[in-house]
Order: structure tokens, then sequence, then C-alpha cells
């Protein structure tokens, strides 16, 4: 019996040290703050531990996590919890840094998309950073965000739109290797 719980706790914490630093970013997208983010992804993580042979048996386990972390969000704004996506003072911060290829990382000011995320109704934010920041299909959102696919659809181009409707950032981003 002990060596079967050792064995669960070493794959736990070997999906745990592969997966944080994902988890933390999407979870920064999410709530807009670093211990905010720290916070969801450790109460997203104390959930799945308990439930980690469901999870490791799945067909898709990074899925299952990220529907539950999902939930957790949510379940911060049913609470009317307020999130700040750009704190006046940032200075004490650990800002993350992007991943080599990351489309994100071509902006020159990260702060005013992330200003500009921080506008965004959460449902459209989860949508937008689900499925283009994750590169999510549309399927795995829903599934992700507990809708149909229509929803998903509908968030993400409202929230597309919002983004780009915002001054300045429009002109950040590169297409194609193109200003």
């Amino acid at each position: 019996m002990g060596d079967r719980k050792q064995a669960r706790d070493e794959e736990f914490q070997g999906f745990v040290v592969g997966r944080w630093p994902r988890l933390l970013r999407t979870a920064f997208l999410l709530t807009g703050e670093q211990h905010a983010a720290e916070d969801l992804v450790q109460s997203t993580l104390e959930q799945v531990y308990v439930a980690w042979r469901r999870v490791d048996t799945a067909d898709d386990p990074d899925a299952y996590v990220r529907r539950v972390m999902i939930n957790a969000h949510a379940r911060r704004h049913r609470r009317r919890l307020k999130e700040y996506l750009a704190p006046k003072d940032d200075s004490g911060l650990t800002h993350e840094v992007p991943e080599g290829g990351d489309r994100m990382a071509q902006a020159d000011d990260r702060s005013a998309l992330l200003k500009a995320l921080a506008q965004l109704p959460p449902r459209q934010r989860e949508a937008v950073v689900l499925r283009y920041w994750e590169d999510l299909s549309e399927a795995r959102v829903a599934e992700a965000m507990g809708c149909s696919v229509g929803a998903v659809k509908s968030n993400a181009a409202k929230g597309i739109a919002k983004l780009r409707a915002v001054p300045g950032l429009a002109d950040m981003v590169t297409y194609g290797g193109r200003k």
C-alpha cells in the first residue's frame, strides 16, 4: 500500500514539475496578478492531487487540469472578487519571460496587452487566453470552459474585437514577420 502511494506521489510530482510554468502562465493571464495566479494554480493542484487516479487515467490529463483551473477561476468571479491585471506598482512582481517563438513575445509592450486583457469580461478573457494564447481548438476551449463551441466563438470574437479597438495595441503586433 505504501509503495503505491509513493509511486502515485512521484507521478503527481513529475506532472507538476513538467506543467508548472504553463499552468502559472495561463493562471496569470486569467487572474492578472502573480500572487493570485500562484494561488489559483496551487488550489487547482490541490484538487487534482485528491483526484489523481482519475486524472492520471483520463484521456487528456492536461485538459482535466485546465478544466479544474477554469472552474476554480469562475468560482472566484461568482464570489465577486476583484482582480487587477495591471497593478499600479508592479516593481515587486516577477514578470514572466516569454518562450521562444511565442507570438505574444512579439509585442513591444506586454503591459499594454495585459491592461487590454484586464478590460475584457471574465468569459471573454478565458476564451481569448485559451484559444489564442494556449492555442487550443474551439472544441477543447468549450470543454475547458464548460460551454458550447458557439459560446466560445462568440466570446473569443467579442474579446478579440475589443482588443483590436484598443488604441495602439494593434500597431504593436507583427503579422507574418511584417509590421
